[in-house]
């Protein structure tokens, strides 16, 4: 949510996922001149808070949890999904409703704009799930889709892997990335009954072993973008809104050609106004800066930003587009950088907090005066 003009601050939450159940998830204010953030909460224990999401319309954050199983061999438990109102002036946080996640480890949430559905991806079950929502509290799965198959990399791809499921900017149209499959699976959405059925083109695959992982959309709702965990690169589509089609236009490199060492892509994510794009890389270190050509979707990169810790996991985009947030998981701190509007670099504010093994950051629904 945008915040009111004459708002100074914003709320930020940060998801965790350690191996200490006492952990949870933690939250600051950030201020929009500055990018200054102040930890002034924390909500403990949830188990593995591994990404968050709030609601556009109401004082609501949903987060993933996901337990381990108590023995070894045992199977693995069901997640679940957490919704949690908002105080709006402190931010604390009160647990409303718990539901299963329709699978195993769900590592990721995607709201619809009525906000009447969340839709979840269970990365170690390979499965997508529709929850319904009531005033922001969590309903029963209305749908849940088990995907099937496998790929090249017997570590990572020993069966589907589903982490991310994203909505097209008109909701006809949810996408499924399966790192596991090699696949970007797509899903016709029907928003009144919170059913998903595979579209006329049910999946794109990509080269094997690419591990797909998040896919982001232009404004525009005419390109689309896809990040490959395992082997560091960006795919660019050329997207019709009619029939959700995606048709590949480019693969980028997310990673400079000098670096040969272990990497992992992570997030991604895009300025309002379509004009640079960003993604993380988990060894390398750093926050990759592209152009995007408005006319043709293609990316130019710009940029490699050192991110200012280590193994930077998810990013977030402040309401203003001026500063951007990372979680940078090993080196415990979430840092804050200035957004150049006029090249896309970045530049470390030199603002941070401390949080144990931080995966995601998302801005709260209101802002703070």
């Amino acid at each position: 949510m945008i915040p009111n003009r004459q708002h100074k601050y914003v709320l930020v939450y940060v998801g965790t996922y350690t191996t200490n159940s006492e952990e949870g998830i933690y939250w600051c204010r950030m201020n929009l001149t500055t990018g200054q953030l102040e930890l002034i909460g924390e909500k403990k224990p949830i188990t593995n808070p591994f990404f968050l999401t709030s609601s556009r319309k109401n004082n609501f954050l949903y987060a993933t949890i996901s337990s381990v199983a108590t023995n070894q061999g045992d199977p693995e438990p069901e997640g679940e999904i957490a919704a949690f109102s908002i105080e709006p002036t402190s931010g604390n946080l009160s647990l409303v409703s718990k539901q299963p996640s329709g699978g195993v480890f769900p590592c990721f949430l995607e709201l619809d704009l009525s906000e009447r559905f969340i839709l979840v991806g269970n990365y170690n079950s390979g499965s997508v799930a529709v929850l319904s929502l009531d005033n922001g509290h969590l309903g029963e799965p209305t749908d849940v889709v088990q995907h099937s198959g496998s790929s090249v990399n017997k570590t990572r791809q020993d069966g589907p892997h589903v982490h991310s499921i994203v909505l097209d900017p008109q909701e006809r149209f949810a996408y499924a990335a399966d790192l596991g499959t090699d696949k970007e699976m797509i899903y016709s959405f029907k928003a009144n009954e919170g059913k998903l059925i595979p579209a006329m083109q049910p999946w794109v695959k990509t080269v094997a072993g690419a591990g797909p992982r998040h896919f982001a959309f232009h404004p525009n709702g005419s390109y689309a973008y896809l990040l490959n965990e395992l082997n560091g690169t960006l795919t660019a589509f050329v997207h019709d809104s009619v029939t959700g089609t995606l048709h590949e236009r480019q693969t980028v490199k997310t990673l400079p050609t000098s670096f040969d060492g272990e990497n992992y892509a992570a997030d991604i994510q895009i300025v309002s106004n379509g004009n640079f794009l960003y993604c993380t890389n988990r060894g390398h270190n750093s926050i990759a800066v592209f152009g995007i050509d408005s006319h043709t979707g293609e990316l130019t990169n710009i940029a490699h930003e050192p991110a200012c810790g280590k193994w930077p996991w998810n990013i977030e985009i402040d309401p203003t587009d001026r500063f951007l947030i990372a979680a940078n998981y090993e080196s415990d701190n979430v840092a804050v950088f200035e957004i150049n509007h006029k090249n896309g670099r970045l530049r470390p504010t030199g603002h941070e907090i401390s949080v144990p093994k931080p995966t995601c950051v998302t801005i709260g629904p209101n802002s703070i005066h």
